[in-house]
């Protein structure tokens, strides 16, 4: 291992759609904390909408200015700080994204991303994230990563695959089922790659993007993939048979999107909203009541569930890095965020080079 500097490049996010590049001293661990040589850190929607366009999160969302950024990172430990009880240095890692209080309710079931303690703080938001070569860690907040998984399916599994899972796990997705996923970023191209793996046994999606549409053509990851015009609804119906699906997912924050979501579901059927922001305009009696159907709101996952999450990746033989699509270094960040906020792309990453 090299020896570690003592000064270092991160990302901050002005908010004015650029990327400023600025010198950090690189942190020393400190009780129960390690130093995570960072090896790749992807970027998410929710960066682009509520940093880097603009300072307009709140709360949970609210970005410190001048943190670094990043709040999908993957690694291996450099450093141990004192009192460690589980990782060493050498061990490779997935940054949980948030960093609970660890003692509330919330926090003792595994949902730091629910803690409202003033002690919450997410990486890349409210404490330094991964957009730079180290990144200090509580110990608490690190997942395992399996030699099976690259430090890219890690960053992955860091935020918009363990989304996904929460929110299958919530609707419970089979080989009895058909799923609708709609909009196909990132997050919803996920959720056609895990529902695949866990048999469902139709895939549908929605999606306007043409480079999205054909990315989850080439992944094989729907058997269909239909534009959001006037007469989708009857397209889903028909390929269901006329019935709908068991469960759908909306990725796409859109109206329109989570009412199909809603109306293609069948009698009894289940779904998941995860895209952010929005709104949503249903019939209650018609879309939803006369068909006993129920929509979940699912939001990130617990620190438990992303466990179980990567030890199934490796049973299941599937890498999220197919979704990565384009690859930067740091010093080429800015690249990397325009071409996301851009959306002609599926997952964006920068990477860090290999373990030393």
């Amino acid at each position: 291992m090299k020896e570690i500097p003592k000064t270092m490049k991160g990302a901050i996010l002005p908010g004015n759609s650029t990327v400023e590049l600025r010198d950090f001293e690189v942190p020393q661990p400190g009780y129960g904390q390690v130093l995570v040589k960072t090896m790749a850190t992807t970027i998410c929607g929710s960066d682009i909408r509520c940093i880097y366009r603009a300072h307009t999160g709140k709360g949970a969302e609210g970005y410190i200015p001048g943190t670094i950024a990043g709040h999908e990172p993957c690694g291996i430990i450099v450093a141990e700080g004192e009192g460690l009880r589980r990782f060493k240095k050498g061990d490779r890692v997935v940054v949980y994204h948030i960093s609970g209080c660890g003692v509330c309710a919330d926090c003792r079931r595994g949902y730091y991303i629910s803690c409202t303690s003033p002690y919450r703080r997410a990486y890349g938001w409210q404490r330094d994230g991964g957009m730079a070569p180290y990144i200090l860690c509580e110990e608490k907040d690190l997942i395992p990563l399996p030699d099976q998984l690259t430090y890219k399916d890690g960053a992955q599994v860091a935020c918009g695959f363990g989304t996904v899972y929460e929110a299958i796990e919530k609707i419970g997705v089979c080989g009895n089922d058909a799923v609708l996923v709609t909009g196909l970023g990132p997050v919803g191209l996920a959720a056609l790659m895990l529902a695949r793996a866990m048999g469902a046994s139709q895939l549908i999606g929605v999606e306007m993007n043409p480079y999205r549409i054909g990315l989850a053509e080439q992944l094989g990851l729907a058997d269909q993939v239909f534009e959001p015009d006037e007469d989708v609804l009857e397209k889903i119906l028909e390929a269901t048979g006329g019935r709908g699906v068991e469960r759908a997912i909306d990725a796409s924050a859109s109206d329109a999107g989570r009412r199909l979501a809603v109306r293609a579901a069948r009698e009894w059927g289940r779904i998941a909203f995860v895209g952010e922001g929005g709104t949503c305009t249903i019939e209650p009696s018609p879309d939803m009541i006369h068909g006993q159907k129920t929509v979940y709101g699912s939001w990130v996952t617990s620190l438990w569930r992303m466990e179980e999450l990567v030890e199934r990746l490796v049973r299941w033989n599937i890498h999220p890095e197919a979704l990565i699509t384009h690859e930067f270094p740091l010093e080429r960040a800015d690249e990397a965020y325009a071409l996301m906020a851009g959306g002609q792309c599926g997952k964006v990453a920068v990477v860090f080079g290999e373990d030393d």
